[in-house]
């Protein structure tokens, strides 16, 4: 019998080739046939471990679910960037690999950062999804997010509905 450590730490610069992998992995499972092809190709080539590395030792928190042999998903967040929203903080990404993703691995990464924005006085939390990202919209509806706002951008050209999620 093995025991499994799961941990959920800050961010090194060690960890940027996993973060990589994982944004990749995990894009491309969430985005494929939603995004047009060549943008989320582009996407892809631009979060190279080059980019994480300089991505970590920036000021926005990013931290890491870690099962003891590396990163296999993450989470971005920090204060809220859009003023005209009822939330002081914001999740900007959170993602896991594919084959990590369904077993509660993600609850726990999602209430670890809650906590830690709580903790930084930052209580109304936003959460932005791809409408035709149904299992992420479903995911927030299941913790407790309430829609909030809904816009259309363009993406490679496409243009793309994004649903805000409000946690209190």
């Amino acid at each position: 019998m093995s025991d499994l450590l799961v941990s959920i730490r800050h961010a090194k610069p060690g960890d940027a080739p996993a973060l990589s992998r994982v944004f990749d992995a995990a894009w491309r499972e969430a985005y494929l046939g939603i995004i047009p092809g060549v943008t989320l190709e582009k996407m892809f080539s631009r979060r190279s471990p080059r980019w994480w590395r300089s991505t970590v030792s920036r000021g926005r928190p990013l931290v890491v679910l870690d099962i003891g042999q590396g990163a296999v998903g993450y989470a971005s967040y920090g204060r809220c960037r859009d003023r005209s929203l009822p939330a002081n903080g914001e999740i900007d990404e959170l993602y896991l690999l594919p084959e990590y993703q369904g077993i509660g691995f993600g609850r726990r990464l999602f209430k670890a950062v809650r906590n830690d924005l709580k903790a930084r006085e930052m209580d109304r939390i936003v959460v932005w999804a791809l409408a035709d990202n149904e299992r992420a919209c479903a995911f927030y509806e299941s913790m407790g997010g309430q829609t909030i706002a809904r816009v259309e951008e363009r993406i490679g050209g496409t243009p793309l509905a994004k649903v805000a999620y409000l946690f209190r």
